[in-house]
């Protein structure tokens, strides 16, 4: 099965928890699009979660008012709930923990139906595209991954998200200076990032997104999703990160296996309350837990 193969668009599932409209600073895609697409591949439920970043200057900080993306979003699930697509308000914030504090009272003072917690890489990143060089310059793969995954680490503990996005979204910056095939050669560096994971409770989103781009693989690789679940690891969730029309439930369908082949049988999902199993379809095969 080729890359493409993999990230071919998904038909008949329960859910893309993970989509971006013109509501995020990096996507022109109006939600009515999405909504349509859902109808159009037999996918039942969506959840927006637009960019919120709380670092000033970032492409997300202060883009759009709380109060308009959420009108957005329920209007939007009004008109196409009668068309048999749930459309839930979610949110993608931007983790870092300069601003753990901000982020905290934002969510105590905002109610989303559910909350992704992602660690992003800006141009003053280490590994920004102008920087990337001499980062890596004469440093280990523990040494060169350590500020993105620290921070990763950083933003489980903190136990403010439903699900913590694409785990290893690094590597998209770091190939080909670093392959994913290189990170799986090393799996102990997932290790203190999936044990807080399981201490949490926090669940582990497969995304699907790299199967787009350079790393060909999901965010984390199968081999990180079976780990978790090793350790004890209890809820995962699924989602395209789509930002254009094109992309919408692209990959989707493995991002459903890669959880399936873990050995879940469910996604974990909220709705605005307490969490809630969704169950995967009897055609991924999902074997029994171990």
């Amino acid at each position: 099965m080729t890359a493409a193969d993999l990230a071919t668009s998904a038909r008949d599932v329960p859910l893309d928890s993970h989509l971006h409209t013109n509501l995020s600073p990096d996507c022109n895609v109006a939600i009515d699009v999405y909504a349509a697409q859902a109808v159009e591949h037999g996918i039942d439920e969506i959840a927006i979660t637009d960019h919120v970043d709380f670092e000033p200057g970032a492409p997300a900080y202060e883009f759009i008012p709380f109060a308009t993306r959420e009108r957005v979003v329920r209007e939007a699930a009004e008109r196409w709930g009668p068309h048999g697509v749930a459309i839930r308000f979610g949110v993608e914030i931007t983790y870092d923990s300069r601003f753990d504090s901000a982020i905290r009272d934002h969510l105590d003072q905002h109610r989303y139906d559910y909350v992704i917690g992602s660690v992003h890489v800006y141009a003053d990143s280490p590994y920004g595209a102008s920087r990337i060089d001499a980062w890596i310059a004469g440093r280990s793969l523990a040494e060169i991954v350590a500020p993105y995954f620290e921070e990763v680490e950083r933003a489980i503990r903190s136990e403010l998200f439903d699900t913590i996005g694409h785990l290893d979204f690094v590597k998209r910056y770091l190939h080909p200076h670093v392959t994913a095939a290189d990170l799986a050669a090393v799996p102990e560096l997932y290790e203190p990032l999936l044990v807080a994971l399981v201490e949490s409770g926090t669940a582990l989103e497969v995304n699907a997104s790299g199967l787009r781009q350079a790393p060909q693989e999901t965010y984390p690789s199968a081999a990180v999703v079976a780990r978790y679940q090793l350790l004890g690891g209890t809820a995962v969730s699924a989602g395209s990160d789509a930002h254009t029309k094109e992309s919408f439930s692209s990959g989707l369908e493995e991002a459903y296996r890669v959880a399936a082949a873990a050995g879940f049988r469910d996604l974990a999902f909220r709705r605005g309350g307490d969490r809630v199993a969704v169950t995967l379809p009897d055609r991924y095969g999902t074997p029994a837990h171990t």
